[in-house]
């Protein structure tokens, strides 16, 4: 009998407010190979995803590009709502419009326009010529910068000097597909277009190709019964907001997430109840909570899902600025306690840092993780990169900072109508971390390392360990986190892979 460390149920009823840092797991039995691990699970009651990942609904996280790079891998993004219903209808429609793992940039114009200078490309290989000069119509044909380099009259109309009748595949097309068809024609990039309305959705280079070549080989990407991408989408709980749940609705949304710091109220329960009689078909997640009391009214309201976190992200300060919330570790085992009695997931929402703190949050109940700043920085995050004393940054922003709510994200913290707005979050910068289709493969591949040395060959069987108390934990002293950390160095660097 193993009466070393505590089962977590003895744990967690102490009256402590834990971190994932405060404890730590004891290892467990290895009967399995790392490649034996199963890493799928559930987003919701009836989505299924072959890696535990989603990304944030956050203004500077989540739009196309994290949207389709999530879903080639296997997890889901949630697309923001800080922003017009068009605007948030438009992301979700391009990003279930793609097959291929990234989203490209893409540069527009009207045949009656000019271009002035090659700065205008940006980095794109070329500019497409449209019915309209934007993305909403069919195209006409494209401008390559050795066009524009060769016509000597740089005041002269697109029209004069642009190739017409592109070669485009549709969007629907596999990266097999279209890889061996720029191979076939030693074409340097081919657009790709809906199928619907002609419209270039997306654009593939030959040094794209052998970019994703590079990259490690991704797994089973998450695809909808209709073969498109599984997309997320949050929204919050005004009466407005039942206007854009029909948009999203329109643009084929997988999973409707009803987004509010403090999911325990009038207003989240009133809004469940209206999608689930509206859109009975649709999964529905509700949240923020943190408590077993908080999940049990959601859940007797219909939710599919649970989003579980208050103030634990690395931009947020609620329990700062309110005195509310719980140290994340015990607020995921709490909440999955009675959230598997109903069969509902759960998604741990903040406070992910590294590989570890995905293990203990899935090894406490979680089914899902959600993550801000570890997806932070990286090339599909929306916004340009800049150079900040020699590093290179991108912005990343905390929903409840005063940057974020002047542009309608205050409805989050329902401070909508009040005429003082409170932050709860801050403005930062990332450094860059490259592509999601890189370090997420990478990051899983270590889960699966920690799940093996706790015995646990998948999701399900880490629940089991947990809830049989097979799986012992002990809190960590400050001075035991420092000794399990890198220490006793004048200097290092820190790579995972």
């Amino acid at each position: 009998m193993n009466d070393e460390g505590f089962p977590g149920e003895r744990l967690f009823n102490q009256g402590y407010s834990y971190t994932y840092d405060d404890v730590i797991f004891h290892p467990g039995y290895i009967d399995f190979p790392t490649d034996g691990i199963n890493l799928c699970t559930k987003l919701s009651r009836n989505i299924p995803l072959s890696i535990p990942c989603v990304a944030s609904p956050m203004d500077t996280v989540t739009e196309t590009s994290m949207a389709v790079g999530m879903a080639a891998l296997g997890g889901i993004g949630i697309v923001h709502y800080n922003n017009t219903v068009s605007q948030q209808a438009s992301i979700i429609h391009n990003a279930k419009s793609h097959r291929i793992p990234f989203n490209a940039d893409l540069l527009f114009a009207s045949s009656n326009d000019t271009i002035h200078s090659i700065d205008e490309f940006a980095n794109s290989p070329c500019i497409f010529v449209t019915e309209s000069g934007n993305n909403d119509s069919k195209i006409l044909g494209f401008v390559t910068k050795s066009n524009w380099e060769k016509w000597s009259n740089k005041e002269a109309r697109i029209s004069d000097y642009m190739n017409n009748c592109p070669i485009t595949l549709p969007s629907s097309d596999n990266f097999e597909d279209v890889a061996g068809f720029i191979a076939s024609k030693n074409l340097d990039f081919v657009p790709l277009v809906n199928e619907k309305d002609g419209q270039v959705v997306n654009l593939v280079t030959a040094a794209d190709l052998e970019r994703i070549k590079s990259l490690p080989k991704l797994g089973l990407p998450s695809l909808g019964k209709d073969g498109k991408f599984l997309v997320g989408a949050a929204v919050g709980t005004r009466e407005s907001d039942k206007e854009r749940w029909e948009h999203l609705v329109k643009e084929g949304i997988n999973a409707l997430v009803i987004d509010s710091s403090q999911g325990n109220s009038l207003y989240q329960i009133d809004m469940i109840k209206y999608v689930k009689n509206t859109y009975p078909h649709l999964d529905v997640i509700g949240g923020n909570v943190v408590t077993m009391y908080q999940a049990e009214n959601l859940i007797k309201q219909g939710v599919d899902g649970l989003r579980v976190g208050m103030g634990s992200g690395s931009i947020c300060t609620t329990q700062e600025v309110c005195a509310v919330g719980r140290g994340q570790a015990t607020a995921v085992y709490k909440v999955s306690s009675i959230a598997e009695q109903h069969g509902v997931p759960v998604i741990a929402d903040g406070g992910i840092s590294n590989s570890g703190h995905i293990v203990k949050a899935l090894s406490l109940g979680a089914s899902t993780v959600m993550m801000g700043s570890f997806l932070a920085g990286s090339n599909e995050t929306p916004g340009t990169y800049v150079y900040q004393n020699g590093l290179r940054m991108k912005k990343y922003r905390g929903m409840g900072s005063l940057e974020a709510m002047t542009k309608g994200s205050d409805a989050r913290y329902l401070g909508d109508t009040a005429k003082l707005k409170i932050a709860q979050g801050v403005v930062g910068s990332v450094a860059d971390k490259g592509s999601v289709l890189k370090f997420v493969p990478y990051t899983m591949q270590a889960v699966k390392q920690g799940f093996q040395d706790l015995g646990a060959s998948s999701v399900q069987s880490a629940h089991h360990l947990l809830r049989s108390g097979e799986l012992r934990l002990e809190v960590r002293t400050g001075a035991a986190q420092v000794e399990g950390g890198v220490h006793g160095l004048v200097g290092y660097e820190k790579k995972y892979f």
